[in-house]
């Protein structure tokens, strides 16, 4: 028999930690592989974490309402089969999962880095991860508890803490905190508290921004012939398909094609690597009964023809509107896309996903007059015109590289066979 931490497996792109819900199991329990153990929250969705190993549960790593973060252990298990297994840590002992466990407790009362009584803050949260860096870079006990955290209920970040290592140490204990905006409140308002996906959206759109200098192209699209082709052919599309043929299947195409166009786009930022992704996986953000927003993703697009694409958007636009998403639904994504016509506007500054490096949003889709030119001469005509907004990250993206890539979307939209055969 052997003693292993099962770690948290990944949950979904940008995605570094979650809160546990409930554990489905009690101590003593029998488990086998596939077996539902555990409810997670996150910024994006309520899952269950399966068992990657059959045994018994010994102990749970993390409370309820504790935080798991992504790869770190959350419960010991006593097994006595490890073949092909994934996502677990091998242990010898349950006396080395008892160190590893009361290492906070190990780390706050090291003379070496922190010498206060801790007493005044104990309430504040650590996770060993904050602790082992904070240990590293010989931060204080109280130099660690002035750090604003930007986590759940305030609590700190990895991100939190390296950017508080960018600050010249000189000036660290001298950085004033930023005091919250007061915000005048009389009998008429309404205090609404964020829920933890707004909360968890607002964190993840600030850090972004802070990543990445957005820059933001435009491009006005004629979508008449895809408008008339889909008006004829929808019926048809529908009895042959079973599948509604809505204009996101058609605009995830062209994405698609242009990016075989400008593989440049389709990359990530690494510290100061850039990595060309091999697949292209497009993100679309789907509008929730809350109002929030969540962006499952379309796996190898470029291999997919449209009612092919057409079921995918159909199947994750209700799976996510019903809750239902698995992790899976959402990692990978390399490209995303907001279809922002769909409530009324006509052009936007769209946030980028991290760690992707761009993102579109297509407008409403408007009848406007414009000049056609014919053999015979330039006429005015009622045409159906789109604008796509193109946001990216100006440290790898330039504007060459952005407008063009944007501009050759317009391109095959226009181009669209007026004829084409599904």
């Amino acid at each position: 028999m052997a003693k292993v931490k099962m770690l948290l497996p990944k949950m979904g792109e940008s995605i570094f930690e979650c809160t546990v819900l409930s554990w489905l199991v009690k101590i003593g329990d029998v488990v086998n592989v596939d077996d539902m153990i555990l409810e997670v929250a996150t910024d994006k969705i309520d899952t269950e974490v399966s068992s990657t190993v059959s045994g018994k549960i010994i102990e749970f790593l993390v409370e309820v309402n504790g935080i798991a973060k992504i790869g770190e252990p959350i419960c010991l298990i006593e097994t006595s089969g490890l073949e092909s297994v994934e996502n677990i840590e091998i242990v010898d002992d349950l006396a080395a999962i008892s160190g590893q466990l009361n290492f906070a407790n190990t780390f706050i009362s090291s003379p070496k880095v922190l010498t206060e009584d801790l007493s005044s803050n104990l309430s504040r949260f650590y996770s060993p991860l904050i602790l082992s860096i904070a240990k590293q870079e010989n931060i204080s006990k109280t130099e660690l508890d002035a750090i604003e955290g930007s986590g759940l209920e305030g609590r700190l970040t990895k991100q939190d803490i390296l950017n508080y290592l960018e600050i010249p140490v000189s000036d660290r204990l001298q950085k004033p905190k930023v005091a919250p905006v007061l915000v005048s409140i009389d009998n008429k308002d309404v205090i609404i508290p964020m829920d933890r996906m707004r909360k968890m959206i607002a964190e993840r759109m600030v850090e972004s921004v802070r990543i990445a200098p957005h820059v933001t192209s435009f491009v006005e699209t004629d979508m008449t012939n895809i408008v008339l082709w889909r008006e004829k052919n929808k019926m048809a599309f529908k009895q042959k398909y079973n599948e509604n043929i809505t204009f996101t299947p058609i605009l995830i195409e062209a994405i698609a094609k242009a990016i075989l166009d400008f593989p440049m786009i389709n990359i990530q930022v690494s510290g100061e690597n850039i990595i060309k992704k091999g697949s292209i996986n497009v993100g679309m953000a789907v509008g929730l009964p809350s109002g929030n927003l969540i962006v499952p993703v379309i796996k190898n697009v470029n291999m997919l023809n449209l009612s092919q694409l057409a079921a995918k958007v159909n199947e994750l636009t209700l799976k996510a509107r019903e809750g239902k998403l698995k992790p899976d639904d959402l990692n990978d994504g390399t490209y995303t896309i907001s279809n922002i016509g769909t409530f009324g506007n006509i052009a936007g500054t769209p946030i980028i996903m991290q760690p992707q490096v761009a993102i579109a949003a297509f407008g409403a889709i408007q009848k406007k007059p414009a000049v056609i030119e014919t053999p015979t001469g330039d006429v005015i005509a009622i045409r159906h015109k789109m604008i796509i907004s193109h946001s990216y990250d100006h440290r790898v993206v330039d504007g060459l590289l952005g407008g063009s890539f944007i501009k050759k979307v317009s391109d095959y939209l226009e181009a669209f066979d007026l004829n084409r055969q599904f």
